[in-house]
């Protein structure tokens, strides 16, 4: 009788560690998304184990540039529950975002030129690596909502009729 070891990996199907921990699903309904940039996160401890607990909101949080840095302001990581208070972080402190130089020269030429916004689209594992999916965005008019909201139900429509046949 022989007996093979199996590696005992945690990674998902796709080979690369890859999960979703939060997702800002109203940034895509307030914002026309232009290009996405990834981006590495500075953190402390807590906040690592926080977010691998799942306890992250990226609904308000937006990210600025200043003196030529990358930071992601008002997004909520929940204290770490398992730690004592004196340790712990602040829940909705600046972190600041990790981004190649060049990525920087070409974000801070959009963002003050054409007066674009960076907004946290989601936030996941990568590799054990913590990162986040920066868009580079433009606010939407009323009227283009609704005309995302009518494109939308029509695809539905196209999908139960369909279905049917």
């Amino acid at each position: 009788m022989s007996s093979k070891k199996t590696k005992n990996t945690k990674t998902n199907n796709k080979g690369d560690g890859y999960r979703v921990v939060s997702d800002n699903r109203q940034a895509r309904y307030l914002y026309e998304i232009l290009e996405t940039y990834e981006a590495g996160i500075q953190l402390v401890g807590t906040e690592v184990k926080s977010i691998k607990a799942g306890k992250v909101n990226l609904q308000d949080g937006y990210a600025l540039i200043k003196n030529g840095e990358a930071w992601l302001l008002n997004a909520h990581i929940s204290p770490y529950n398992a730690s004592g208070q004196y340790f712990n972080h602040e829940p909705r402190r600046n972190r600041k975002l990790l981004l190649h130089r060049q990525e920087l020269r070409k974000l801070i030429g959009k963002v003050e030129q054409q007066g674009l916004t960076l907004v946290p689209l989601k936030m996941y594992l990568k590799r054990g690596w913590v990162k986040v999916s920066l868009a580079l965005a433009k606010g939407k008019k009323v009227h283009d909502k609704r005309e995302t909201i009518k494109q939308r139900q029509d695809q539905r429509d196209m999908r139960r009729a369909m279905k049917s046949y």
